[in-house]
């Protein structure tokens, strides 16, 4: 089992990711910071374990920082990196290369997944605010007609005064959604059979079963990850059960929707969606969803883009910092919580 760090050399470490990935995500502050606190070893970044300088870098390293790309680190991979004690992931989810086998090592794991959080919950606020007052539809309608229109006969249901807005699932970016909409004049419902009466009344919001929280919302924002639990979680039931020409909004993951029963509920016009991911996450050039004027699909742009990357590269710096000064992540990845988590 690996042990943890001592005081003496820094430890040596290396980045482990697709190429693009390091170019986006470390920028040359970002590398420099992370080589005052590891010996990290230069440039070109391991992409593929196989190689025979991957395999003389492994057999050194004591910490791997892993980004988008990086390859599975499988019992072969470990066996080839006997000093492995730790893992700074500067992305979400570690599902793609942290193996049973690291946890069997006993090897430390820390992510990125809350500083990728707050760009989610930041989108997905600003959603729920636009879609309550309108403004795309609305703003469409003055492009077509150059006219603006009669704000005294705004209807009633129209803006975002004592909505009801909710969530499904607290996870890392629901819980940052539930606190970002505190300083709002809005309901917030909750589902998560996870979460206990109490746990949501600290949270500041009222615990409702899956059934109710599509029947009482006026948007319903999905935050759950994709597991086998939830495949297809949001039915065609909880669809149509939605109020007429209440929002929905996936930032999630598009599998955990039935795609078909959004789709015919769309094109029947009797709710409004909000899509940053769809499944797959290109759609078809024919699929119907294009065709829906009622639906504002995006490129799933919600996570880390542009100078949010720089919050990814803080957050795994930090977590090198503490780790190879002895005092653990702050941020780990619990076993334990594997099947909780994207």
């Amino acid at each position: 089992m690996p042990t943890a760090p001592t005081a003496g050399p820094r430890p040596r470490a290396a980045l482990a990711m697709a190429p693009d990935a390091a170019a986006a995500v470390l920028g040359p502050e970002s590398l420099a910071a992370l080589g005052a606190v590891c010996d990290l070893t230069p440039p070109p970044v391991l992409d593929d374990f196989t190689t025979d300088r991957a395999r003389t870098t492994l057999a050194d390293v004591e910490l791997l920082v892993t980004g988008w790309g990086c390859p599975p680190l499988d019992a072969a991979v470990l066996d080839a990196a006997p000093r492995l004690r730790a893992v700074v992931h500067t992305a979400g989810t570690i599902r793609g290369h942290v193996t049973e086998a690291c946890w069997e090592r006993g090897i430390e794991v820390s992510s990125a997944a809350a500083a990728n959080a707050l760009p989610v919950a930041e989108y997905t606020v600003a959603m729920i605010l636009l879609s309550g007052k309108r403004v795309l539809e609305r703003a469409r309608d003055l492009r077509a007609t150059r006219r603006r229109d009669d704000w005294l006969s705004t209807p009633a249901e129209v803006g975002n005064y004592g909505r009801t807005v909710g969530i499904l699932s607290a996870s890392l970016i629901g819980r940052r959604v539930i606190e970002l909409l505190h300083p709002y004049d809005l309901r917030v419902l909750l589902h998560d059979p996870y979460v206990s009466d109490e746990e949501a009344a600290a949270l500041g919001v009222r615990p409702v079963g899956l059934g109710e929280l599509f029947e009482l919302s006026d948007t319903v924002s999905v935050h759950t990850p994709l597991l086998p639990a939830t495949a297809g979680l949001v039915s065609r039931e909880l669809l149509t059960s939605m109020r007429r020409d209440s929002v929905f909004i996936n930032t999630a993951r598009g599998a955990v929707v039935d795609q078909d029963a959004l789709t015919d509920v769309l094109r029947a016009d009797r709710i409004r969606a909000i899509l940053d991911v769809t499944d797959p996450d290109t759609l078809p050039p024919g699929h119907p969803l294009w065709e829906c004027e009622n639906a504002l699909i995006t490129p799933h742009l919600a996570g880390s883009q542009g100078n949010e990357f720089r919050r990814l590269a803080d957050l795994a710096v930090g977590e090198a910092a503490r780790w190879a000064g002895g005092d653990g992540f702050a941020h780990p990845v619990r076993r334990e919580r594997l099947a909780f988590l994207a």
